[in-house]
């Protein structure tokens, strides 16, 4: 099962690879012929073997291949299905429809919080969150003194941690983001649809 590797799609995905995408995501078979194109430009953007590296996938969000991004790397290894350093056109189109308007809120939420827990121990702890939050006000150029943040993080863990074992668990997250939907604005992207 699984769709052909990359290297196959070197000009277009052939039709049935692009139907079986179409059927297991919520992408209309159009659609993803069009994120085939959005693929092909970002995978050639720098290395031009079909594949989107690190660097390339960081260029595509932010413009920029060299500036270390928190941000880019998790988002990268969320769509890093295959764990093998590059982005395929299938882990692309897999990945992609957690922003389409029609993927379930509860997928949103799951994605979210794996962003957020970002040594991957199935709780979001004090420092991840931090790491985080530094990471988004440096990519919007807002500067905060570390009073403020240390702040923002503990109000954030106030809210959030209902057991006090000084993690977020998904339930206690999934609590948090229903109270706090602002969290989740950048998780839909209607002109994915």
């Amino acid at each position: 099962m699984g769709c052909a590797s990359s290297k196959q799609f070197k000009r277009a995905p052939r039709h049935e690879d692009a139907a079986l995408l179409a059927k297991e995501t919520t992408f209309s078979l159009d659609e993803v012929k069009a994120l085939y194109e959005l693929f092909e430009k970002i995978s050639y953007s720098i290395f031009k073997d079909g594949l989107i590296h690190k660097e390339e996938f960081q260029l595509a969000l932010f413009r920029n291949s060299n500036r270390k991004n928190l941000f880019a790397d998790r988002i990268f290894d969320l769509f890093d299905l295959k764990r093998n350093g590059v982005i395929e056109f299938d882990e692309f189109v897999r990945s992609l429809q957690i922003f389409h308007p029609d993927t379930p809120m509860a997928d949103k939420i799951a994605f979210a919080f794996r962003l957020y827990d970002l040594r991957g121990t199935g709780s979001i702890e004090r420092e991840e969150l931090k790491e985080m939050v530094l990471a988004i006000l440096s990519e919007s150029d807002l500067l905060l003194s570390d009073d403020a943040v240390e702040q923002m993080v503990d109000q954030t863990f106030t809210e959030a941690d209902l057991n006090g074992d000084g993690r977020i668990d998904p339930d206690e997250w999934k609590a948090l983001t229903s109270t706090n939907p602002a969290l989740l604005k950048y998780m839909t992207l209607p002109y994915l649809k």
